[in-house]
């Protein structure tokens, strides 16, 4: 578990910087929200568009991923289900669905892929379902809200296809399935923008906790300790349950799968809420919260199936 302790250090080190950044107002009132911008409009738009310009998308037909996909929709339908229940609005709702079921694949799923699984490689799939299915859908239904509540029926449409990280995307898949390869010239400094994304989400996460109140209190309560619930607890039993049950599936690929399930929800999650404005406080304390949980969880579950 050596690594999986590394990448909580590494997380950590990053937002406690941020958090002093907060503490010092060094960035002014206004920090949070610019380096949330700076990872959503320039970052994650170049980090995805090289990302997936040079990914092999014929990995999302395998079998474990489709465990891993089912387990994810799973989690956020029952966010979903709750939040109509309890009449949640929408783009809240969406927020917290993405908090349920979208894990932290890069920041920490590399390093317990390599000592914990064994293997790398096992979370790129991951990583390209996410970014290439779960983040469009998410942002899409924003947009879609959003434009509902001020525009005409034309705007709503063209809405997601403004977004710049849905642009990217798009345009890395089909970079991807043509076979062609961004030329150096363009790659590199794309290279060098695409390394913005994670330390700016993390400092921006770490401002963000200046002046925070105790996690799962106030108005966003119950909605935290839904998506929380559901992401520590709900998403690694129910891909556990699909694989076994579902699959047939046992040993390593079963003890994968169940693993990836258990990561926390990955903080470019804040970054979508802080642009929109929406549940921004939802995503920062399901993040936090959830990410504490997954060290017993991630070690109950090595010490079960492992």
């Amino acid at each position: 578990m050596s690594g999986v302790i590394q990448g909580f250090g590494v997380i950590g080190a990053i937002v406690l910087v941020g958090y002093v950044l907060g503490r010092t107002e060094v960035l002014g009132d206004n920090g949070r929200d610019v380096l949330a911008k700076i990872s959503f409009y320039v970052g994650t738009p170049a980090l995805l568009l090289q990302m997936l310009s040079e990914s092999d998308v014929r990995v999302l037909f395998s079998a474990p991923l489709l465990v891993t996909a089912l387990s994810t929709f799973a989690a956020a339908a029952l966010f979903v289900l709750v939040a109509l229940w309890r009449r949640w609005n929408i783009r809240r709702t969406t927020i917290g669905a993405l908090c349920s079921s979208y894990v932290n694949a890069g920041n920490l799923g590399i390093p317990v892929a390599v000592y914990v699984l064994g293997d790398a490689t096992l979370v790129a799939p991951v990583m390209l379902f996410q970014l290439l299915v779960m983040t469009p859908i998410g942002l899409t239904v924003i947009d879609f809200a959003q434009a509902e509540e001020k525009t005409s029926a034309w705007s709503r449409l063209l809405a997601p296809f403004k977004n710049p990280i849905v642009i990217c995307s798009l345009l890395g898949v089909s970079l991807s399935l043509l076979g062609w390869r961004i030329p150096g010239p363009v790659s590199e400094p794309l290279t060098l923008l695409g390394h913005l994304s994670v330390p700016a989400v993390l400092l921006a996460f770490g401002v963000s906790l200046r002046g925070s109140q105790l996690p799962a209190g106030g108005a966003e309560r119950w909605p935290v300790l839904v998506s929380v619930g559901l992401k520590s607890f709900a998403h690694p039993v129910i891909a556990w349950a699909i694989g076994a049950g579902l699959f047939g599936m046992e040993g390593a690929p079963l003890f994968a799968a169940v693993v990836i399930s258990a990561l926390p929800a990955a903080q470019n999650l804040f970054v979508y809420a802080s642009r929109y404005n929406v549940g921004v406080r939802l995503a920062r304390e399901s993040i936090l919260l959830s990410t504490i949980l997954s060290v017993p969880v991630l070690v109950t579950v090595t010490a079960l199936l492992g």
